[in-house]
């Protein structure tokens, strides 16, 4: 990879050629890794169970290079042939079977042969792993036969456009071309999306079995209304792309092809990619179109950081859980934290273009996302640059994400919005520190002491050195505030916010700005349970709305640390206080 395409990506400054670069450069890996595969398992031919030996797929893929490349190479660029060897070639490995035996996995390849001779309209035939009825062809679609037994084989066999898949029990009819469903037949859905001149094609995959991240999975067909939902979505996102991002979206186009559509989540747009299925991402669909677009632009983030990392190392291996990031409830290691930080720097500038070219409701749910992506992506990048584990490599494209990030945090943006932004942020990294983080005992056990003695300040000075995370949370998380704020901020206005999932009476009052209402909710449910870190970051949240005092303080800064004091005190003091008369006294050490 150049180092000019390598700063240009960094800064959101990347062209399709070079998506189209990095595509080839995949495509390569994919070669190298299908021959690493192929030839290691050779060596055992009885890993293939009742599949043809491995010479009658290089003999077929040899006459598909030879008389149509062009249809080996789409293969080898179809997202799922990188998952599928990389899982693969785990399970060779390792000597284990997978989702399903070994030998369907390693048979995949006589399917991937299968695919590619069709594609070329040669005259073959070949047998093809067969799971729970389904005969797959990568990238084309997915053949449905009867079958007694979960894992069986069928024959593909045929020639210049007329092709069947077939059993002892049926025959099912390839159409040509393959991209119709008929009789047994379940082709690849596609979407193509237009904005003036601007094209977006994209396949919503939901039969090939590696399209999941982690394990195979068996077809899940998308109903006509569900697939006419999504096809309207993805109108609606493209058209946001090409009015907010022009110079961004024919690069995302040409660098995200396949979705793996997933059921709508509530309150909730669930994403994921993986580096070894370049191009293709699992996403729940969204509730609106600017949702969709969002995570279009998160995932395409990941998917170039994936083939960037393919050619570059940015980091030295540390798999230690040690990092915070706002999008996310658990401690991250250094490679998820940097893989975030690209995708939310890309968010970031989606809803900072949208709310410079969007009017009426979805403006300040643009501003909103903004302002709160760009600080909560710049305090992660601040720790991420810092970090010892980078490589040169590593600190240069970090530094190139904040030559334009940078700037972004002095631009003006509606004074409310500032507000809901910062207050939800700090909602959250409270809520983490509470339940990641682990006092000194030493300093819980003196506090304790000196509460009991009556004393009317804390004789502690408190350290600024953190304690490394647990990744054993203590106590569970609600996002329910979040999720009531961001409800707000939609056309949906306040329809549907009683079914928010954990949302208290004292979660309402809070995000309708009812803060002393807020407060008393809060108290009242730490009477109940004073250990819930929900109730506990709230209360403080509640207080802090209406000016900054010790208790407020105490608990959004250093909950973890008022929480155990607290603890201690139920088992130690003769009197039990509440824990906000804990938090006021400990905020007398805890500045703003």
């Amino acid at each position: 990879m150049p180092w000019g395409d390598f700063d240009a990506f960094a800064r959101l400054e990347g062209d399709a050629s070079m998506v189209r670069r990095l595509r080839r450069a995949e495509r390569s890996r994919r070669k190298l890794l299908l021959h690493a595969l192929l030839d290691a398992s050779a060596k055992t031919p009885e890993l293939y169970g009742p599949m043809p030996p491995i010479e009658d797929v290089w003999e077929l893929l040899a006459r598909v290079e030879d008389a149509c490349p062009a249809a080996f190479e789409r293969l080898l660029t179809h997202p799922y042939t990188g998952s599928w060897a990389g899982y693969t070639t785990r399970l060779l490995r390792d000597g284990i079977d997978g989702a399903c035996p070994l030998w369907m996995h390693l048979g995949h390849v006589h399917a991937f042969a299968a695919a590619a001779a069709i594609k070329a309209g040669l005259d073959f035939e070949i047998a093809v792993p067969v799971w729970d009825g389904n005969a797959s062809l990568p990238s084309l679609g997915t053949a449905q036969l009867p079958s007694s037994t979960a894992f069986s084989t069928a024959t593909v066999r045929g020639g210049r456009g007329n092709y069947v898949v077939a059993n002892d029990a049926a025959e099912v009819h390839v159409p040509h071309p393959p991209d119709v469903d008929a009789p047994g037949w379940r082709h690849v859905c596609q979407r193509r999306c237009g904005a003036g001149r601007n094209r977006f094609t994209v396949f919503l995959d939901d039969v090939d079995p590696y399209r999941g991240l982690y394990e195979p999975l068996l077809p899940q067909r998308l109903g006509a209304a569900e697939f006419d939902a999504w096809s309207r979505l993805l109108d609606d996102a493209w058209r946001l792309l090409v009015s907010a991002l022009p110079d961004f979206a024919p690069v995302l186009s040409a660098g995200l092809s396949s979705l793996v559509p997933k059921p709508r989540v509530p309150f909730q747009n669930p994403s994921a990619s993986t580096g070894e299925a370049f191009g293709s991402a699992v996403v729940g669909r969204p509730t609106d179109g600017p949702a969709l677009a969002a995570t279009l632009v998160h995932e395409f983030q990941h998917i170039v950081l994936g083939g960037i990392l393919h050619l570059t190392q940015l980091y030295e291996s540390d798999p230690s859980e040690r990092i915070y990031v706002p999008w996310r409830d658990d401690p991250r290691p250094l490679r998820g934290a940097v893989q975030g930080a690209y995708a939310f720097f890309g968010v970031t500038a989606f809803w900072r273009a949208l709310a410079g070219t969007e009017v009426g409701p979805a403006t300040r749910r643009a501003w909103f996302e903004f302002v709160f992506w760009r600080g909560q992506t710049w305090r992660t990048l601040l720790v991420l640059r810092e970090d010892t584990t980078l490589t040169e490599a590593g600190r240069r494209f970090l530094d190139g994400i904040a030559e334009v990030l940078g700037p972004w945090q002095r631009e003006p943006a509606p004074d409310d919005v500032v507000v809901l932004a910062t207050a939800l942020a700090a909602d959250h990294l409270a809520g983490w520190r509470l339940r990641h983080l682990r006092p000194d005992p030493a300093v819980v056990a003196d506090l304790a002491r000196a509460w009991r003695a009556g004393r009317s300040r804390p004789p502690v000075v408190l350290s600024r050195a953190e304690v490394p995370p647990t990744p054993v949370p203590d106590g569970s998380w609600s996002r329910s505030r979040a999720t009531l704020i961001r409800f707000g901020l939609t056309d949906a206005g306040q329809a549907g916010l009683h079914a928010v999932p954990d949302a208290t009476a004292a979660d309402f009052a809070y995000a309708a700005g009812r803060f002393a209402d807020a407060a008393r909710g809060y108290r009242a449910e730490l009477r109940a349970d004073p250990d819930r870190p929900a109730s506990l970051v709230g209360l403080g949240l509640a207080l802090a709305a209406t000016g900054s005092t010790p208790a407020a303080r105490a608990l959004l800064h250093r909950p973890e640390l008022v929480r155990a004091v607290h603890r201690e005190l139920r088992c130690t003091a003769a009197e039990i206080p509440g824990p906000e008369d804990v938090a006021a006294w400990i905020g007398q050490l805890v500045s703003g």
